[in-house]
């Protein structure tokens, strides 16, 4: 072992000191089921409103706190109370560390964080060392520290926290899930995912129209804009890892019975979002934002391995005009299915080396949660998978049970972004994932979407 390699080991092995300690207040979710749960959002933006709405719907839960540090935003979310008449929440802020006073009421049994990707972490700690159950938003981590932070406070207060990854929980994935534990396409073997979005307009967005209202980011952005887009300045690397590794990670049973074991990535240059700005009718080669140099590429690939031999090609595209698209590929030694053209081969049962629709299989295969609960799920963001992804996340609160998407998941995939980005600078050089379940991954089974939720 040279110098190198000893001290990134020791590294290792100190980010599992634990913190916190194991208070009455966590016990709460632990085996003693209840009928309802108050919860408190941090975050009210865009994506805190849509969780709000769902929250607003159900009768087994109530919304009796809210924060957010943007006037507009709590303004916003207020509406929403008022449309469902619901009574209103008890208002925190505007000060970035408000949401440590709404953690202090003990009426509060969850929380539910939403807020720009740099604050999770930070938030959910603290909001596990209340004893609050946690709904955490996706982004991707900064360093593995923080993802060793979010375990060991899990381990220390015994507080579950639910990664609330929307798309493990879309139809087609679903029921693609059903095929592959059926065992339609034979052991798994390779998989494809990302994210592959056109986000210059988000990234963009002065705030005079919901999006592509021009070239400012910042304290000049609006939104996403304010915050997003400075990821892209400073950051190269697999930003927004989960929506695509989420689904794969179940269907490849990540965490229970196998894992990641490491990675390399590589990215091209960045070009898009300068293109975006010297381009557009509000920018201009002469616009400020036209001399920002962006880090991150256009296109960032990154590979896994796992431990039962599995390969794993990642995509992050968000720079440049495409249609979106997370590109799920999932092969076995008897078939292939990807999302992009719709297209399916089941070998003896498809015509031989021909593509066959996939609709008719994903009809026959659809999951029994879309299968019973469509109807509620109208109206629902992102197609109606949010609607089963919340469900989910207030059943487990309800009942006291570990979350089907849990600490370990949230680590292990957060750990992609600083690793891609390490991976990176060491030119493209393969780097290790660490074990975050301590090797209980051995003995864990994947019981996502086996039960009634």
């Amino acid at each position: 072992m040279n110098r190198r390699e000893f001290m990134q080991n020791s590294s290792l092995a100190t980010a599992g000191v634990l913190v916190g300690t194991k208070g009455e207040a966590a016990q709460i979710h632990q085996g003693k089921p209840k009928s309802k749960l108050q919860l408190g959002f941090i975050g009210v933006g865009m994506r805190g409103r849509n969780h709000v709405d769902l929250a607003l719907r159900r009768d087994d839960c109530e919304v009796v706190g809210i924060c957010d540090i943007q006037q507009v935003m709590i303004d916003a979310c207020l509406k929403q109370f008022q449309n469902h008449g619901k009574k209103k929440p008890t208002v925190y802020g505007l000060e970035e560390r408000a949401y440590l006073e709404m953690l202090q009421d003990p009426a509060i049994d969850a929380v539910v964080i939403s807020t720009p990707w740099r604050w999770h972490t930070e938030m959910a700690v603290a909001s596990m060392q209340a004893g609050k159950y946690v709904g955490m938003e996706v982004c991707g981590g900064f360093s593995l520290d923080e993802c060793w932070q979010l375990v060991n406070v899990h381990e220390a207060t015994g507080t579950p926290l639910f990664f609330l990854e929307n798309v493990c929980y879309r139809r087609d994935v679903m029921a693609v899930l059903n095929m592959v534990r059926e065992g339609l396409f034979g052991e798994m073997i390779h998989l494809e995912c990302g994210y592959q979005h056109d986000l210059r307009e988000v990234k963009f967005n002065d705030g005079k129209q919901p999006y592509g209202g021009g070239v400012e980011f910042g304290e000049k952005g609006f939104s996403e804009a304010q915050w997003r887009t400075r990821h892209s300045v400073h950051r190269n690397g697999e930003l927004y890892p989960t929506h695509g590794i989420g689904p794969v990670a179940q269907y490849i049973n990540i965490n229970r019975g196998n894992r990641i074991t490491h990675l390399t990535s590589m990215a091209s240059k960045a070009r898009g979002l300068h293109e975006y700005i010297v381009n557009h009718e509000k920018g201009g080669p002469n616009h400020p934002n036209a001399s920002v140099e962006f880090s991150l590429g256009d296109k960032v690939t990154t590979m896994l391995r796992t431990s039962n031999g599995e390969s794993i090609v990642m995509h992050h595209d968000t720079s440049l005009p495409r249609p979106y698209s997370l590109g799920f590929r999932v092969q076995g030694v008897k078939g292939i299915w990807m999302d992009l053209n719709d297209k399916l081969h089941i070998e003896g049962k498809s015509p031989k080396h021909r593509w066959e629709e996939a609709a008719p299989w994903l009809q026959k295969y659809d999951h029994k949660f879309w299968k019973k609960d469509e109807q509620k799920a109208i109206g629902a963001g992102h197609g109606g998978m949010d609607y089963f992804l919340f469900n989910a996340f207030i059943e487990c609160g309800k009942a006291g049970t570990e979350p089907p998407i849990d600490v370990y998941d949230a680590a292990t995939w957060l750990a992609i972004t600083p690793l891609s980005e390490q991976s990176i600078t060491l030119g493209s050089t393969a780097v290790a994932m660490p074990d975050f379940t301590r090797g209980r991954w051995t003995m864990r089974e994947n019981n996502f979407a086996k039960g009634d939720w």
